[in-house]
């Protein structure tokens, strides 16, 4: 039993030396400056890209726009998706 106790010390000895030599990551390597501005690039980037998708967006929605315009004066078309049926006039 004594065993055990020695091992579970012997664990938690080893990972409080671990914990206080945790290796060092890029936040506590770069400037306070370098990161704010990787950020901000960041952000641009996002920023970018809604834009982009917005345009892509408003693109199809004027493609539709123009196709739903061009059937509407195509009168083929309206005769062949018109819900008008046939049996109830004859």
């Amino acid at each position: 039993m004594g065993n055990k106790r020695k091992n579970n010390q012997h664990q938690q000895r080893q990972t409080s030396e671990n914990g206080a030599d945790k290796p060092a990551t890029l936040r506590d390597l770069l400037g306070a400056d370098t990161i704010a501005k990787l950020k901000q690039q960041a952000e641009a980037m996002k920023q970018a890209e809604a834009a982009k998708q917005e345009a892509k967006r408003a693109e199809a929605e004027a493609a539709r726009l123009a196709e739903q315009k061009r059937n509407e004066n195509d009168f083929a078309y309206l005769l062949e998706h018109s819900k008008v049926k046939s049996t109830k006039y004859i």
